[in-house]
């Protein structure tokens, strides 16, 4: 690392006046805050407009994609805009919840994405779809279940471990 700074030139402290600098650090979380709030009102925009163009089909796979990518990206917003609040809740499995959630979602946002393309391609084929559905949930339930029994072996089995996390 030194060597890089010293042939470039760069001052060897400047990741450290940033990383310390509190104004650096809520510029940088209001501003993932901001980009995050524009793609989940992309998402909500994208919802209505399906929405209103063809309400007939219901709850399609492409509207609940959108509606997942609408609240992933809002609670991220939510988290990084309220960044030094987020750390203050009680009890402080709240705030591991709050933090693990928009990852938890992302993941079942995109595996949604391939099960809309395996849908399609089942179809395509004139091969049953009846399964697929089955299998997506399964998945997500079993993330879901080993997520939620992680947070209870590690933080509410012994509630002292969230003090030294936080």
């Amino acid at each position: 690392m030194t060597r890089i700074t010293v042939e470039l030139g760069l001052p060897s402290k400047w990741w450290d006046e940033i990383n310390e600098s509190v104004q650096w650090q809520d510029g940088i979380f209001y501003s993932l805050s901001a980009a995050f709030a524009l793609v989940s009102t992309v998402a909500l925009i994208q919802l209505i407009r399906i929405e209103l163009r063809v309400p007939e089909y219901g709850w399609t796979t492409q509207k609940v994609f959108h509606l997942m990518n609408f609240v992933v990206n809002g609670v991220r917003a939510v988290v990084f805009g309220f960044h030094k609040e987020v750390f203050l809740f009680h009890p402080k499995v709240l705030t591991l919840v709050l933090l693990d959630l928009p990852g938890l979602l992302f993941f079942s946002a995109y595996t949604l994405l391939v099960l809309f393309w395996a849908e399609i391609y089942h179809q395509a084929r004139s091969l049953p779809t009846d399964k697929l559905r089955t299998s997506y949930i399964s998945v997500n339930g079993a993330i879901y279940f080993i997520q939620g029994y992680e947070i209870y072996l590690r933080y509410l089995r012994n509630p002292s471990i969230l003090g030294a996390v936080f």
